[in-house]
């Protein structure tokens, strides 16, 4: 029987299932699967750090709807991962995250770079592992896939010494199925559908959850059949567009009026692969909550399905509720958008009036948002058209996330333009990942809005503290250091600049940053 190379094997499995790309940086503990990866079809991508290499798997997961999959080495390179994995377990991010370690008679002795690397991945994913065997590496990597694309999502870890993966196996293992039992609990269906029938304000609230189940299209068509309002959660925003009639946009902290209002006075709310989180709980009333979701640790409502949301949405199709005409004329006289004021005509420039000039500017490609001040203008002022058309963390929310995720996003659709918006702070958290974007060309802008501070930090300092501490920023000249990357640069910090700089750098179709210099002393609206 032919032999190979836990290393290659895994390789092989990964090209059997359609992986396109890896995202890592290589060390010398992970270097017989980098072996492996020479004359492999999937790409890797180098990036500057690990940190960007977790966030650019992420950014491609949100974007491509599959697994990404990041490596690193041992020890520091392990490490370094931590922020990118726990950034993804946070939002339910399907993510491969395969780590070296030294070989595997040396764990626990304390060697070069020995550390308990799973115990450091076991709170912040899904499932950690330490293979000890090549039969079991194959076997669990099976496994993983099979979980990320039809189970729970979120990351799952493979730590695999060095040794380990330089043992041979029999290659017909290669052709060993694993199968895969979901916990289902459809006992409580017949009280959902029961309470659908009887429901005359009735609302769907999506969640991330309905991405993953690739059921955007069966929601879209029982919300128009039944006539049923749809209101999402953060990172659910555009999967039924902010312009249908039936969407009522966010609902919960920074929720619009309508979606709020309906999901304070519905009498029936359907929360579709959402965990209900304690800022969408704030845009809900005392109402039955069916909630239907794979992950039987999130369900809360008064009636739970523990099961996968197409499945759910193919069931429940036929039950329609009582009309809703009037419910939805109710609901017509609240807004769906947010009352800001952005048309400021003098300088210093003001935020909120430069991203409302980038969101028209970027036409429809892809927004990625950083985590910082300017994040809040982003998501009350922009309109999200379609499912990740705007991609960030909320759940963790790590300033630095924008810049390798749009890497990931970048090459996830190639038939989009991305737009990045970072400020000052979160940017040079992993600025090193301009060079990623250099050398792969991606048709990248990045509006670098830089107020000098860390400013949402300065706001909650003067509004508990008194006065503001270690939050001004002594910055480079970003033109300067971009061009040293060899991207195109130039500043704006006039009224009306931004929109025409935005569409002149899509049309490049090349990596371009655009520094916005903004009203250091504005502050951002706070929520009720």
């Amino acid at each position: 029987m032919a032999k190979i190379r836990l290393a290659d094997a895994l390789v092989k499995i990964l090209e059997k299932e359609g992986t396109k790309f890896i995202f890592g940086h290589p060390g010398e503990q992970i270097l017989p699967f980098y072996q492996a990866l020479q004359n492999s079809s999937i790409k890797h991508i180098l990036t500057r750090h690990e940190q960007g290499a977790a966030h650019a798997a992420d950014g491609y997961a949100r974007s491509s709807f599959q697994p990404g999959v990041c490596v690193a080495s041992a020890g520091p390179g392990a490490l370094n991962l931590v922020m990118g994995v726990a950034t993804a377990y946070k939002d339910s991010i399907p993510l491969l995250v395969i780590t070296g370690d030294v070989s595997f008679q040396f764990k626990g002795e304390n060697v070069f770079q020995d550390m308990d690397i799973n115990a450091v991945f076991e709170p912040i994913t899904l499932q950690s592992h330490l293979v000890k065997k090549p039969e079991e590496g194959i076997k669990l990597l099976k496994m993983a896939i099979l979980t990320l694309k039809t189970g729970k999502t979120g990351p799952i870890h493979l730590n695999i010494p060095r040794d380990v993966l330089q043992v041979e196996v029999d290659q017909s293992l290669l052709d060993e199925t694993v199968e895969l039992n979901l916990p289902n609990d459809w006992s409580n269906f017949k009280q959902a559908e029961k309470l659908l029938e009887n429901s005359k304000k009735p609302l769907i609230l999506a969640g991330a959850g309905v991405l993953w189940a690739h059921a955007v299209n069966d929601l879209r068509v029982i919300a128009e059949k039944h006539q049923i309002p749809v209101a999402t959660s953060y990172p659910a925003r555009g999967v039924i567009s902010e312009d249908h009639p039936l969407s009522m946009g966010l609902l919960g902290l920074r929720g619009t009026k309508a979606a709020n209002f309906a999901g304070r006075n519905s009498d029936l709310v359907l929360a579709l692969g959402c965990r209900l989180s304690e800022r969408t709980l704030k845009g809900l009333g005392d109402v039955p909550i069916i909630q239907v979701n794979l992950d039987e640790k999130v369900l809360k409502g008064s009636v739970n399905i523990q099961a996968d949301v197409k499945k759910f949405l193919e069931k429940i199709r036929k039950t329609p509720p009582k009309n809703t005409d009037k419910w939805l004329e109710e609901l017509s006289k609240h807004p769906k958008t947010h009352k800001i004021r952005t048309n400021f005509k003098g300088t210093p420039l003001k935020p909120q009036r430069a991203i409302k000039e980038i969101l028209e500017g970027k036409n429809d490609s892809i927004l990625v948002n950083d985590a910082g001040s300017h994040t809040t203008w982003v998501n009350l002022l922009i309109k999200a058209l379609e499912p990740s058309s705007l991609i960030f963390s909320g759940g963790l929310g790590p300033m630095g996330y924008g810049i390798p995720a749009s890497v990931g996003v970048s090459l996830a659709r190639p038939d989009k333009k991305v737009v990045v918006v970072v400020g000052d702070g979160g940017f040079q958290m992993t600025l090193q990942e301009l060079a990623t974007i250099t050398e792969l060309d991606l048709p990248i802008v990045i509006c670098l809005i830089n107020n000098r501070s860390l400013g949402i930090i300065r706001q909650w300092q003067e509004l508990y503290y008194g006065a503001p501490f270690q939050v001004e920023l002594d910055n480079p000249d970003f033109v300067k250091l971009a061009n040293a990357y060899h991207i195109q640069a130039k500043r704006v910090d006039s009224p009306g600049d931004i929109l025409p700089a935005v569409r002149d750098a899509l049309k490049l179709n090349k990596p371009v940053l655009i520094e916005v210099i903004v009203d250091e002393n504005e502050d951002i609206p706070l929520p009720e």
